[in-house]
Order: structure tokens, then sequence, then C-alpha cells
């Protein structure tokens, strides 16, 4: 079984009082934002790989991506930018053999219960940002 990726819709607004805010109608309650248009795709990119491997986690089901053509005429004033943005969904799991500081670890080990999953999170978290620029 090899990784696959999915586009989901990303809503791009800007409000003169938080610049740009990104939401993403598939999964109510994500958000991101930054201060220019490539920040915020940028961490939408973040925002969306977290929340996803979170959800698959937590055991629950992804919903199917919403079309992009079905969002197209549905966006108010504020809106200045539809996009996709793509998520990697892991394929077979593999255990590897890697080297890290002793603090590193001890640190990474004092944040979460699971340091394959913290790992893999912050992998993905920063596969997602070079991918966006």
């Amino acid at each position: 079984m090899t990784a696959r990726k999915i586009h989901y819709v990303a809503i791009v607004g800007e409000d003169p009082d938080s610049n740009f805010s990104v939401r993403f109608p598939d999964f109510p309650g994500c958000v991101s934002a930054g201060d220019t248009l490539d920040e915020a795709i940028l961490n939408a990119h973040e925002a969306l790989a977290g929340h996803v491997s979170h959800m698959l986690a937590d055991g629950e089901a992804l919903p199917p991506p919403t079309p992009v053509q079905q969002l197209v005429g549905q966006h108010d004033a504020t809106t200045v930018a539809i996009t996709v943005v793509p998520v990697v969904l892991a394929g077979q799991i593999k255990r590897v053999n890697i080297t890290l500081d002793v603090g590193l670890l001890e640190e990474i080990d004092s944040m979460t219960d699971n340091r394959s999953r913290f790992l893999a999170d912050a992998a993905r978290a920063e596969l997602a940002r070079r991918r966006a620029i």
C-alpha cells in the first residue's frame, strides 16, 4: 500500500482586521490565517495536515472532498481566492531507525505519549510547508 494524495478546497478571505483567513468547507473548525496571502496558504497546508492527522489518529473517517466547481459561485465579498490543498494519507507503516540528539528526544517525549505519531505529524507539517513554497 502506498501513500495517496487527496485535495480539499480552501477558501481564502481577506478581513481588514486580521489580514487573510483560510477555511475548509469539508472540515468545519479547521481554519488558518496569515499576514499575507502566501503565508495564509502556507499555514493552511499545515493546519489541514494536522487536522487530518488527528482525525485519523482518533479513528474518524475523512469526508469526501467537495468538488471545487460546487463552491466557485458560493462566496462572499471577503473571498479573495478558492484553492485546493493536498493532504498525503499514509500508506503502509514501515519501521525505521533514526538518530536524534538525546535532549531533543527527551523534549519530544515530554510533549507526547506517542513518539512515532509526533514525528510523523512534524514531518507532514514540514512537507506541507515546503510544498507550499
